[in-house]
């Protein structure tokens, strides 16, 4: 069957159809993507206006409109940090529903971070041993760790890339002092986390998923996306530590012309620079593994899993 899933994220609407079927792995037929950046969007009341409100009614409209075309016969319309923590979330919620006729389950962050570490799980095998999970979107950072496929810890902190970005580092290129203070803010936030972590001991391997982490490895020297899924792509502290001080330096229109990145991603790209820095700091990974499945593939396994496989 072709599977529709659509990601209402804090930086990106995107629809990702594929084909799958219970016990086989999905592959992409088509990919409908437009970036609204709505963790920028929220007033200082923390709630979307209303132009945001018609940007992502007529962006749900086009990946409706694409899922038909590609002849999706189910879609799996979902929404993470930017509409679950918007102050008006369930007027928001109500409007798209009755503009489009989209159904959006808003998830938890804690299901944000399960349903990406059953991806990461799958995609590296029961091989793969304990395994950390790092997950970086526009508004959160989701951590999982675990040896099956439900892990045994999950969390999601508020240190998304586009949300740390729009709230802290306001100049092109930002104040050093802003940098300063947002590393400071960051480790703090992450090390309190760490060691509810530790009680399960050292994980066997550590991965990391999202937009983010493969720009990172990409500046790094990391494989381009046109060298296939299945080439192995790897970030290392040590880069990381010689990339955050040039990314600060930079403008946006600096950061754009980097290999792999984005004009849309590049202004929030030091602040995802700076989390996964200490994300890897503190939980002592030198080097880590970049894996291509992620939440959305998260959503379409889980759904196959309850599919009868008939």
């Amino acid at each position: 069957m072709r599977l529709g899933v659509l990601d209402v994220g804090s930086n990106t609407v995107h629809l990702l159809a594929v084909d799958a079927h219970p016990g086989a792995r999905p592959l992409p037929a088509h990919s409908y993507k437009a970036e609204l950046r709505l963790a920028e969007l929220l007033d200082g009341e923390g709630a979307i206006g209303l132009a945001g409100i018609d940007r992502l009614i007529e962006t749900i409209g086009g990946a409706v409109q694409a899922a038909e075309d590609q002849g999706c016969e189910q879609v799996l319309p979902f929404a993470t940090s930017a509409v679950r923590e918007a102050s008006n979330a369930d007027e928001v919620l109500a409007r798209v529903k009755q503009e489009t006729g989209v159904d959006l389950q808003v998830l938890t962050g804690e299901e944000e971070a399960r349903l990406t570490f059953l991806a990461a799980r799958r995609w590296f095998g029961w091989s793969a041993g304990k395994l950390l999970v790092l997950d970086i979107g526009g508004g959160s950072l989701e951590i999982a760790y675990g040896i099956d496929e439900e892990p045994d810890k999950a969390v999601s902190l508020p240190l998304g890339a586009g949300r740390l970005t729009a709230g802290l580092l306001p100049g092109d290129p930002p104040d050093p002092h802003d940098v300063k203070a947002l590393r400071r803010r960051v480790r703090a936030e992450i090390a309190r986390t760490v060691g509810e972590f530790s009680r399960f001991g050292k994980p066997d391997h550590i991965v990391a998923t999202s937009k983010t982490f493969r720009q990172l490895a990409r500046i790094a020297g990391a494989a381009r996306s046109d060298a296939g899924l299945y080439v192995q792509r790897e970030l290392s502290l040590k880069s990381l530590h010689e990339w955050v001080p040039k990314l600060a330096g930079m403008t946006v229109e600096q950061r754009s012309t980097l290999p792999g990145v984005s004009e849309g991603r590049a202004r929030q790209l030091l602040a995802g620079a700076l989390v996964a820095e200490a994300s890897m700091d503190l939980f002592g990974a030198q080097v880590l593994e970049i894996c291509p499945w992620a939440l959305r593939e998260g959503v379409i396994l889980r759904r196959l899993d309850h599919l009868p496989a008939s």
